[in-house]
């Protein structure tokens, strides 16, 4: 039984070290935007703040940016119109309603 329990523990810990591990080499610059990205996409600097207040600026309340995608449109939920929508910020400042 405490064998099974060790053994149990040990690929635990393996599992957690394989999740922790990666994320202490990287980069400082690497961010999650860019691990689902392709080799050659260009990560811009943009930021969620700034997603958020292109957003707020077109009307839009109780924004919150969620991701931002390989082509750098940041991807959020808010507030229009008294009903939640999802929005999507350009990097050219474009501000939209996804879906339905």
């Amino acid at each position: 039984m405490q064998k099974a329990m060790a053994q149990g523990i040990g690929a635990a810990f393996v599992a957690a070290s394989l999740l922790i591990v990666p994320a202490l080499v990287a980069p400082p610059s690497f961010t999650a935007a860019q691990a689902a990205c392709e080799p050659g996409d260009k990560i811009d600097n943009t930021t969620a703040q700034q997603a958020q207040k292109k957003a707020e600026s077109a009307g839009f309340t109780q924004v919150k940016m969620v991701r931002k995608g390989c082509d750098n449109v940041w991807h959020g939920t808010a507030m229009k119109g008294g009903a939640a929508v999802n929005v999507a910020v350009s990097p050219s400042g474009e501000v939209n309603q996804e879906g339905d």
